[in-house]
């Protein structure tokens, strides 16, 4: 250690250390290290250093599953029941042909699909249960990726001419179903009769099973060719609504305007935002407050960190005296603990990101490694929505969630530096 003269010349003292030298790391290391004597507050120094870990790793598990879910819900629900809506004023949209054509001219929309919406219920021997019927074309059915790709069983090719139905997997399922089968469509509004109403029923082949991936749309979605539908509901050669596809979902409120510009009849407009506001606006509510909640478990964590450090300035008090004595400034004592402190939270919030990052790149093969296990599926679809756990991982949330626990555990560790520095090294002798 280098040394300067702090007293008369002929009595020379030690000086301290440049700063963060060696000599101060390797003080650090051997506070860090485990020793009978301070066993309890090493055992402190662990639990801060495992809160840390465990509270980064589940802040980027809990966002990334966070935002793959609103991004996975979001795909699938613009995805199969489009962006915009447009649905008729002053009389029926018997001219929907016209006005979809139209519509498709229409810079930044993809394709206008008209459609026949109607509540029936879905039942065949083994059960029943609501459906959503929603009458189609061939075409336009082709052209929603989420369905034409996700066919597994049967076939669409035809089914604007078959007279068959197309069903969710989820619904199969639940009647004891498959492509081939005849599935039982009922509604209340059939055919008017001299004693009122009487309920339509009518059994359709099954010529076609998708699974879009979401329960909800798997569990309940029937399409129907268009026609059929018309005549099943008592359509008059119209349609409930002309569902519109657009290239930037983002662009919504652009897209509506030229809409109105264009539109050769007067339509009422309304977009996915507007349909699922709330629905969007709780799970922002949600994953805000897991935020909050899961950064309260860092926290906590890192206040670990200033109660162990304060046990270990008043264990290692004797220690700093002799420090000080030998020519040790404050500032190295500070650093000292400084170091000893910040290691904690370095080296818990690497060990975190590193565990959060593996657990939110393979959480969907964790979850079915414990389903096998425990043979309980911990992600319940029916409950959830996705019939998988989704995960995106948001550096930017990461990047802040690193650089906060960082930050609070540098913070945590400065008043029980400061502390150790002011200690008095005459009088903490005579209290050794």
């Amino acid at each position: 250690m280098s040394t300067a003269s702090e007293a008369p010349p002929a009595a020379a003292a030690p000086t301290g250390t440049k700063p963060f030298a060696g000599f101060e790391w390797l003080l650090a290391g051997r506070y860090l290290r485990t020793r009978r004597r301070e066993g309890f507050v090493s055992v402190i120094a662990g639990f801060s250093f495992l809160g840390i870990l465990l509270g980064v790793a589940t802040l980027i598990i809990v966002m990334s599953v966070m935002n793959g879910f609103r991004k996975e819900l979001l795909e699938k629900i613009v995805g199969v029941n489009g962006h915009i809506f447009a649905t008729p004023i002053d009389r029926p949209l018997d001219d929907y042909e016209a006005v979809a054509q139209r519509l498709r001219k229409v810079p930044g929309i993809k394709f206008a699909i008209p459609l026949v919406e109607g509540q029936a219920l879905a039942s065949s021997q083994v059960g029943n249960g609501g459906v959503l019927v929603r009458g189609i074309s061939e075409d336009d059915i082709k052209s929603i990726p989420f369905v034409a790709n996700n066919i597994k069983q049967g076939t669409l090719d035809g089914f604007g001419t078959s007279g068959g139905v197309a069903i969710g997997r989820r619904l199969a399922g639940s009647l004891g179903l498959q492509a081939g089968d005849t599935i039982t469509i009922v509604t209340p509004r059939g055919a008017s009769t001299p004693f009122g109403t009487a309920p339509r029923i009518k059994a359709y082949p099954i010529t076609a099973i998708f699974e879009i991936g979401m329960s909800e749309f798997d569990a309940s979605f029937v399409f129907m060719p268009l026609g059929e539908s018309q005549a099943y509901f008592n359509r008059d050669g119209d349609v409930n609504v002309i569902e519109i596809f657009i290239d930037n979902p983002d662009q919504t409120q652009a897209v509506r305007d030229a809409i109105e510009a264009d539109a050769p009849r007067p339509l009422v407009l309304s977009d996915w935002r507007q349909r699922n506001r709330t629905f969007f606006n709780a799970l922002e509510v949600e994953r805000n407050v897991m935020f909050i909640i899961l950064t309260l478990i860092v926290l906590v964590a890192t206040l670990n960190i200033v109660s162990g450090l304060i046990m270990l300035v008043k264990d290692k008090t004797e220690d700093i005296a002799i420090m000080r004595t030998m020519g040790a400034s404050r500032g190295t004592v500070l650093r000292v603990f400084l170091i000893t402190g910040a290691a904690i939270g370095v080296i818990g919030t690497f060990a975190g990101f590193v565990l959060g990052l593996l657990f939110a790149k393979n959480i969907q093969t964790i979850n079915k490694g414990v389903s096998s296990l425990l043979g309980v599926n911990p992600w319940d679809p029916t409950v959830r929505f996705l019939s998988d756990i989704p995960s995106v991982v948001d550096w930017r949330e990461v990047t802040a969630v690193v650089v906060m626990t960082l930050v609070l555990s540098l913070l945590a560790t400065l008043y029980p530096a400061w502390k150790a520095a002011r200690l008095d090294p005459v009088q903490a002798l005579r209290m050794g």
